[in-house]
């Protein structure tokens, strides 16, 4: 199984806004507990939809800056980007199935 990728201020620009598959974004925390409960579904979904799907995490203690671009204000928090803009958002945790139709009719 695979794992999302870590999406940076330095990355974010090639890894998301210019993929040519859509991107599943996880802002997480170490300290969240949801974010911990989501996390093998995050992991999951990244080896299962390898190729079609990119799935990024951003720990938004370490990446403030695009946390407050994306404005924040709880975690976890998915946002699938999709040719460069953001089509869908959720927040809080939710089961696997539920965060794979978030993307599941785009790829």
């Amino acid at each position: 199984m695979g794992a999302g990728i870590t999406i940076t201020s330095s990355n974010f620009e090639q890894e998301v806004l210019q993929s040519p598959i859509p991107v599943l974004l996880d802002f997480w925390a170490s300290w969240c507990g949801p974010c911990k409960m989501i996390a093998p579904f995050i992991d999951e979904l990244a080896g299962e939809y390898e190729g079609r799907v990119k799935i990024g995490k951003i720990n938004i203690d370490e990446e403030n800056e695009l946390a407050q671009r994306h404005s924040i204000v709880s975690i976890p928090t998915l946002m699938l980007y999709k040719d460069g803009a953001v089509t869908t958002k959720h927040n809080g945790a939710a089961p696997k199935r539920f965060i794979e139709s978030l993307f599941k009719d785009v790829v």
